[in-house]
């Protein structure tokens, strides 16, 4: 079972479409609700959110999620995921060109995220902010709009993408297979 945590985005249906699409069970529960982050769950998704973490305070989004710190199990940070989760890991956030469309990224790393990908990809863009890369994390996609389109953690298995694979059509049902085997193998 995959826990998605929605951080309020108008497309975590569709990331909860593309795990049934890829054969997957998964809840859903809202970041302000009380979950448990222990190994009863083979994976975490965290998702997008109509929020700009450089037009607020992200502390009380950094407490939240603190538990990235310890965690044993896959994670993938979406959007405003892949910002808390770099942010929880010491990144920076900053406004970026706005990006409103498919747009091409450039796999940097293939790793097993990016597993059966072209080198350059089209996935959905949503955003205008960026986060610089957090300590004890590799690059791992970039595009014109923004450097750190894809990261990875060096020895753990978190993973963050600044755009949106479940609108993204068979470019993101691949990018979620290759989760899923990664949670899959973590077991």
């Amino acid at each position: 079972m995959i826990l998605i945590i929605d951080c309020g985005s108008s497309k975590t249906p569709e990331i909860e479409k593309n795990l049934t699409a890829v054969k997957q069970h998964s809840i859903t529960l809202k970041y302000t609700d009380t979950f448990d982050s222990s190994n009863q769950y083979k994976g975490i998704i965290i998702s997008g959110a109509p929020t700009l973490v450089t037009e607020l305070d992200p502390q009380p989004y950094i407490d939240k999620f603190l538990f990235l710190l310890s965690i044993e199990i896959p994670v993938l940070g979406i959007c405003f995921g892949h910002q808390i989760l770099g942010m929880v890991f010491g990144a920076t956030a900053a406004k970026c060109k706005e990006a409103r469309k498919p747009i091409e990224i450039i796999i940097q790393n293939e790793l097993r995220i990016f597993n059966e990908l072209n080198s350059s990809s089209s996935f959905s863009e949503d955003h205008c902010e960026m986060i610089s890369l957090p300590k004890d994390f590799i690059q791992t996609a970039s595009s014109l709009f923004c450097e750190i389109e894809g990261m990875q953690h060096k020895s753990k298995p978190l993973f963050g993408v600044q755009f949106h694979p479940e609108t993204s059509d068979k470019n993101g049902i691949q990018l979620f297979k290759n989760f899923m085997k990664i949670c899959d193998n973590k077991k």
